[in-house]
């Protein structure tokens, strides 16, 4: 078994890393992301969308390419409101949740929960969308009969950014900057390239386009014009995905995190507009038409550089590798947004709390694991489908902005008394609101039949789940209260002030029987397991020792003053249960660490408590449910099964005391 064991930690160590230290002093200031470093863990999403949102809003211009002017202008408009009603987000919400913490507090708990379904399927989807659509231009520039394996490669992608995320934040995002600056320097110089060449005969080129034009509207008429061009812009909702991310992500920047945010969200959405118009333009420009096997960027990129020779295919190949390699970086966003969103929701217990439990690395593993798997999955349904993902991918991406945006303007009405400058930030999240309510809307009708129902159908799913969960959590919570008069009797005996004479006359036995509780502080669960100790061991015992680990998890793990706060909390809970005993003639001792895996830091007091006081019986509560569902083990906490397995392979007793709650 040893040998299996150091096995693991070897491989461990080797792929993920050694467990950082809670009591390093630089622990936040090396796991935090400055701007630059977040533009490109965060906004990698947003820029890259560049790469298949404009071309699906492109191709649906058909023939009509002069009307790609009008929609890279609304594009850039949208771009620029919604990233500066998501600054008011930040401003307004500085610890982060996004959407969902947004819609949570501003319009109800119910809403926010939906926000925070679309925005855990949105991520999936993220990493779906983004990983696809690498492999797409990857194999762009690979022969066509090797396309089939396109979907190997894609779960291979995830797979090695599962392996990154586990690591860390940092350590995921570093690498990455290269390509990150590669994709920037080729794009723009392309982009650069079909504006400067096309200048210079700019006569021209504006009499093709206004024939275009005319053309199009003896074709269509002006109606016809317009509802086309909503049309194209709605279906390039893909571009501006990503955008939220910063929102959802500010306990990974670095103080102060506000002004981070804010800088990230300029560079993202700069760069993205940039990107976005620079590319609907240059299609117009060089008449880009589809291509089997090949994304509209190819055909552009091949295009700009025809009369290059060598250098031309060196360009190519070298713009779309870092767009193929960069698109798989933007499936970070979705491993760095949604663990944050799920920890978020299970603090408030609509998933199951494990969810905000930290790594050794000190990184929401399972979060990471679920967001994996379950993109994965997905690209095998869809077999790497862009265009079909994108569809799913919009529709709940709107869900969340329009939340967002509906939670703010109602935010900003009701405290339009107090409130600074309210009437400009009302104006902005209310013309957001618009915005994404019409793609929202038109995205469902538009392709509803076409796959657009499948994620309204699973966000609906995952909705009812949610609610279940958050019903069981309740009725259990509900059904606890009932030890509530444990803690508050308990509490009379406590002694204020100075202990009485009898608790100083107490003193430890070493060679006495002693009882060690592992508790989770001073409250109703505890003492339960402290009284039926007390009743069925009537007598026994003389000493008392009472272990608490304090979790680190993503609630609490934001600063040194969180990790003291925490320290100071276990400190005064073990106290309780000291006085109250030794007033009752007992002696008792409060022992307690901080980590993040409860089992190895129990496993690990308990070796302590053990060479102090060699005759001690382990005990520990579990709650015990009249019917188990198949459910109830993924929603709560078995700790003290797993210690009671490594304890009694250690030859130590552990006492499992039944707390039945319905």
């Amino acid at each position: 078994m040893e040998t299996n064991l150091s096995i693991k930690s070897t491989l461990k160590r080797i792929f993920i890393g050694k467990s950082r230290n809670l009591n390093d002093r630089n622990i936040f200031h090396k796991l935090s992301l400055i701007a630059f470093f977040a533009w490109v863990g965060l906004g990698a999403d947003g820029i890259t969308s560049s790469c298949y949102g404009p071309q699906e809003a492109f191709l649906v211009l058909g023939n009509h390419h002069a009307l790609a002017i009008f929609v890279a202008l609304f594009t850039a408009l949208t771009i620029f409101i919604i990233s500066a009603s998501y600054m008011q987000i930040i401003e307004l919400f500085p610890a982060g949740g996004g959407g969902y913490m947004v819609a949570s507090r501003l319009l109800s708990p119910g809403l926010g929960m939906l926000a925070g379904s679309a925005l855990v399927i949105d991520y999936v989807l993220t990493i779906a969308v983004s990983i696809s659509s690498g492999s797409d231009a990857l194999f762009s520039f690979l022969p066509a009969q090797w396309y089939p394996y396109k979907i190997w490669v894609a779960c291979l992608g995830v797979l090695v950014l599962i392996l990154l995320n586990l690591r860390g934040v940092r350590e995921s995002v570093v690498p990455l900057v290269p390509i990150f600056l590669a994709f920037l320097v080729t794009h723009v110089f392309a982009i650069g390239y079909a504006l400067v060449t096309h200048s210079l005969k700019f006569g021209e080129v504006a009499r093709a386009i206004s024939a275009d034009a005319r053309t199009t509207s003896a074709e269509l008429g002006l109606a016809g014009m317009v509802l086309l061009i909503l049309r194209s812009y709605s279906m390039g909702a893909g571009t501006y995905t990503g955008i939220e991310a910063v929102s959802n992500g500010m306990p990974l920047l670095r103080e102060p995190r506000v002004q981070t945010a804010k800088k990230t969200m300029i560079y993202m959405s700069i760069s993205l507009a940039v990107m976005a118009v620079g590319l609907i333009v240059s299609y117009l420009l060089f008449k880009v038409e589809y291509q089997h096997a090949k994304t509209l960027n190819a055909v552009l990129f091949e295009r700009i550089t025809v009369d290059w020779g060598g250098p031309g295919k060196a360009f190519v190949f070298i713009t779309l590798l870092s767009e193929a390699v960069l698109l798989f970086v933007a499936a970070q966003t979705g491993f760095l947004g949604g663990p944050r969103v799920l920890s978020n929701m299970a603090m408030d217990r609509w998933v199951p709390t494990r969810f905000a439990t930290l790594s050794d690395r000190l990184v929401t593993m399972n979060g990471i694991v679920i967001m994996g798997g379950a993109s994965m999955l997905l690209i095998v349904l869809a077999r790497g489908s862009v265009r079909f993902l994108v569809i799913l991918y919009a529709i709940n991406v709107f869900i969340t902005f329009s939340l967002s945006q509906l939670g703010m303007v109602k935010h900003w009405w009701q405290n339009r008394s107090g409130a600074d400058r309210w009437k400009s930030k009302l104006l902005i999240n209310g013309i957001g609101l618009a915005m994404t309510l019409f793609i929202l809307t038109a995205m469902t009708v538009l392709k509803f039949r076409e796959g657009g129902w499948i994620t309204l159908a699973v966000t609906g799913g995952l909705v009812a789940f949610f609610a279940r969960v958050k019903r069981h959590y309740n009725k259990v919570q509900k059904m606890l209260k009932r030890l509530d008069s444990l803690v508050s009797a308990a509490g009379a005996s406590v002694p204020q002030g100075e202990p009485v004479s009898r608790s100083k006359k107490l003193r430890l036995d070493p060679k006495g029987k002693t009882a060690v509780l592992f508790v989770n502080g001073f409250n109703g669960l505890g003492l339960h397991t402290l009284f039926s100790i007390l009743k069925e061991f009537r007598g026994m015992f003389k000493n008392f020792i009472f272990v608490q680990v304090g979790v680190v998890d993503a609630s609490n793990f934001n600063s040194h003053e969180e990790i003291r706060r925490l320290d100071r909390h276990l400190d005064e809970e073990g106290e309780k249960y000291v006085q109250y005993l030794k007033r009752h003639g007992y002696y008792a001792e409060g022992v307690y660490s901080i980590g993040v895996d409860v089992v190895d830091e129990i496993i690990r007091l308990a070796g302590q408590v053990r060479k102090k006081y060699p005759h001690t019986m382990f005990f520990g509560g579990q709650l015990v449910f009249s019917k188990e569902a198949f459910y109830h083990r993924g929603l709560h906490n078995y700790t003290i099964f797993s210690v009671q397995r490594k304890l009694h392979f250690e030859g130590i007793p552990v006492v499992i005391m039944p707390i039945r709650v319905y």
